[in-house]
């Protein structure tokens, strides 16, 4: 982070879904002091959706006015700023400093190469052109974070322009930390048991392998429902904390809920 600051380059993380790539973005916003400005990446997004839009119905609005009053428009009248709607890279670019905003492009490889291009273009040159009222600059050019699951492969081009950075599960003491951190209260034992069972979830042959955030899901729900340990019953009241789809909770109580939670009771 300290790196993508200072050269500056933009920072892509790639990694499983829920090992925290978001949440170094929220932490990078956090040690400036500056917003976390976030662009959800899906198919089909185009470059409006990240740049910026007419508010179309409120200039049609304007233009049904002046027509009952009798007054002519002129089209700088129609395209003002006070009608442009600001998208998430327009909003980064024009945040005033003094340190930079954070621009999280989060999994980016949902959306199409035709995006990847553009967004590439643009953070390159740190200024938007709206063609009815000219090029916007940055006086302070984002920090930007890209994040990546890997359901693609990104461009060459942009991982050139990027520091790059794996995030992997943090090992298990670590993740007992996190899990207590985001659970304030909650048992180092009940802690450590939840983590245990996670890491035999990722290892087994499921469709979506939980994330450190299912993991503090699954203690909080622990934690509410008065559980000292993950034992086999806990589990079964709980399961839907941390496996998403229906197929892995039947492989999970068919493989038996005792194997999962290691026999703590």
């Amino acid at each position: 982070m300290f790196l993508s600051l200072r050269l500056p380059q933009p920072l892509l993380l790639e990694g499983e879904a829920g090992v925290g790539k978001t949440e170094a973005a929220r932490a990078m916003a956090d040690a400036l002091g500056t917003p976390l400005i976030r662009l959800q990446c899906y198919e089909g997004m185009d470059s409006s959706e990240a740049l910026y839009e007419w508010n179309y119905p409120r200039q049609l609005l304007r233009v049904r006015l002046a027509e009952a009053g009798g007054a002519e428009l002129a089209e700088e009248d129609l395209f003002a700023e006070d009608y442009l709607l600001r998208r998430p890279v327009l909003e980064a670019i024009e945040y005033p400093g003094p340190l930079p905003a954070v621009l999280l492009v989060d999994e980016l490889d949902r959306a199409d190469h035709d995006f990847e291009a553009f967004l590439l273009e643009v953070l390159a040159e740190a200024a938007v052109t709206v063609p009815e009222l000219g090029t916007i600059r940055a006086a302070v050019p984002p920090a930007v974070v890209l994040t990546s699951n890997r359901t693609r492969d990104l461009h060459d081009a942009l991982k050139r322009r990027c520091l790059y950075h794996w995030i992997d599960y943090p090992s298990p003491e670590r993740e007992v930390e996190i899990v207590r951190r985001r659970v304030p209260g909650s048992s180092r034992e009940l802690a450590g048991d939840v983590v245990a069972a996670l890491g035999r979830l990722r290892a087994a042959d499921v469709q979506k392998p939980p994330g450190i955030a299912e993991g503090i899901d699954w203690v909080a729900a622990l934690e509410l429902l008065g559980a000292e340990r993950l034992d086999e019953e806990a589990a079964q009241r709980t399961l839907g904390t941390v496996l998403k789809y229906r197929e892995d909770q039947e492989a999970a109580r068919a493989a038996g809920l005792g194997r999962l939670v290691g026999g703590t009771a």
